[in-house]
């Protein structure tokens, strides 16, 4: 037993070293570079001019490979030659590649930005696949960030990318912000798209926001103008429109609520399109601030909301702002905390929950039809119908938790023992001491569902067992059924 401790402690020992060294060499790579795209830009720079001297031919700014591979968009009137050369000076920040950042990229590549950074630390996963365009099934497990630049040069040699390895900090923020002239946000929580704004608007950065979940997205032009903190005429921020985050238990991700890939390739598409709309344009060209919503299944297809001008009291752009650029070097601005967080509640004590594996073993497949009728477990499966229809529990009941939060559980005074429409009769039936056991995707729905249930008396004051599946499917997967499709 000691030898075999002693064998854990030193593999742990190799792997915080080796973790330890792969962090200073993702360091040094970067560092690298960063500097070989400044040799490269530097080497262009140089070709063009020693070119353009020494070539009684050479009068053009672009090489001629590049008037062949902008040539179709050179020739629409509001880009021409000098939007061109505004594109191949620019320098544009993407945080985020994935759904929204891959399609943001790849157009803003092919229209031929100078400079195109990118921001996540995040590895390619095959559920982002159907998606995340930049990224390839020979891409599973690598960083993002690679994946998509490996792409992207295929796609146009012509511009420098710079990959950030990492999820975008306060501390870290301002410092990247700076090298770079417009911002995309192409994530998906809360607290970074305030800190993204926050950011941009301390460092006077153009934004380009977008949201997509399901069948819907949304887009926003913010700081736009950008102006000083305090100038009313500058473009309102995301805390202008959204001056408190939404309740953190309301917000679904794409893993919780779906997503069509086209939909969230809309809306990058329409962030690259709006970048390079404020590249180009003049003063005179800047339009009031709006906010465009995109619905897939309605029509019209769009529908525009038009915004306010910067809040007279945000936190960020105001006379009485309250986020600074100190207060983001310091950590003070706790972005987390601010929106809220989003880690599950345990609702239910340990003796209300019960493993996959335990219930397995409590009640073996093979021997579920030599239970009696009292032992004979009632299995409620909370997820959406949609998830239900996709795999499901043989003989369990499909009860969606939206339907049990959206009805009226608490018993009718006038009708004593009266229960929700939803339930079955037979489960609601008082005289059954069938045990309940609740199922979800990954465990916090039923436990919900436990809560009310047993609100209903359904328990029997504890003489009838209702528990939870603790951890859900997914856990049902890793424990029970390595076969159960992972979705």
């Amino acid at each position: 037993m000691d030898e075999l401790e002693h064998t854990c402690a030193s593999l742990r020992a190799q792997i915080a070293a080796t973790e330890t060294q792969l962090a200073g060499l993702k360091r040094d790579l970067e560092s690298a570079e960063q500097a070989a795209a400044k040799a490269r830009a530097q080497h262009v720079t140089n070709t063009n001019t020693t070119s353009n001297h020494n070539s009684d031919t050479r009068r053009w700014p672009l090489l001629d490979e590049e008037y062949r591979r902008y040539g179709r968009q050179m020739i629409v009137p509001q880009l021409g030659l000098s939007g061109q050369l505004q594109l191949r000076s620019a320098r544009v920040l993407i945080v985020g590649a994935g759904g929204l950042g891959c399609p943001a990229a790849l157009y803003l590549a092919g229209a031929g930005v100078g400079t195109l950074g990118l921001v996540d630390g995040d590895s390619v996963d095959t559920s982002n696949l159907h998606r995340q365009v930049l990224h390839r099934s020979q891409d599973v497990g690598k960083l993002k960030v690679d994946s998509a630049i490996e792409y992207l040069r295929d796609l146009n040699p012509h511009p420098t990318y710079i990959a950030h390895r990492a999820h975008l900090t306060p501390q870290e923020a301002p410092g990247i912000f700076a090298d770079y002239d417009i911002v995309l946000d192409c994530t998906d929580n809360p607290a970074s798209r305030y800190l993204i704004s926050d950011t941009a608007v301390l460092l006077g950065k153009p934004l380009v926001s977008a949201s997509a979940l399901r069948t819907e997205g949304q887009l926003m032009v913010l700081n736009n103008p950008p102006r000083p903190v305090g100038d009313t005429s500058g473009g309102p921020c995301y805390r202008c429109v959204f001056p408190r985050p939404p309740p953190a238990n309301s917000i679904l991700s794409c893993a919780d609520g779906g997503i069509i890939g086209p939909v969230v390739g809309t809306m990058g598409v329409l962030q690259a399109l709006e970048a390079i709309k404020v590249i180009t344009a003049g003063k005179e060209d800047i339009k009031p601030p709006a906010l465009h919503i995109f619905s897939a299944y309605s029509s019209p297809l769009f529908r525009t909301i038009k915004l306010r001008s910067r809040r007279a009291n945000c936190a960020v752009c105001s006379t009485e702002a309250l986020v600074t650029l100190d207060t983001l070097r310091s950590g003070l601005t706790d972005y987390v905390f601010f929106c809220g967080t989003v880690n599950p509640e345990a609702l239910l004590t340990a003796e209300e929950r019960l493993s996959p594996r335990e219930y397995r073993a409590k009640y073996p497949e093979v021997s579920r039809g030599g239970l009696t009728q009292q032992q004979e477990p009632t299995i409620i499966d909370v997820r959406e119908k949609v998830q239900f229809d996709i795999c499901n529990l043989e003989n369990s009941i499909n009860i969606p938790i939206s339907t049990i939060q959206a009805s009226a559980y608490s018993k009718d005074g006038d009708k004593p023992g009266s229960m929700p429409a939803w339930l079955p009769e037979h489960i609601a039936s008082m005289d059954s001491t069938d045990p309940i056991y609740v199922v979800c995707r990954l465990g916090n729905d039923s436990q919900t569902a436990v809560r009310k249930l047993k609100e209903l008396g359904l328990d029997h004051g504890g003489e009838r067992a209702v528990a939870d599946i603790k951890g859900g499917f997914r856990a049902w997967r890793e424990q029970v059924d390595p076969e159960w499709p992972e979705y």
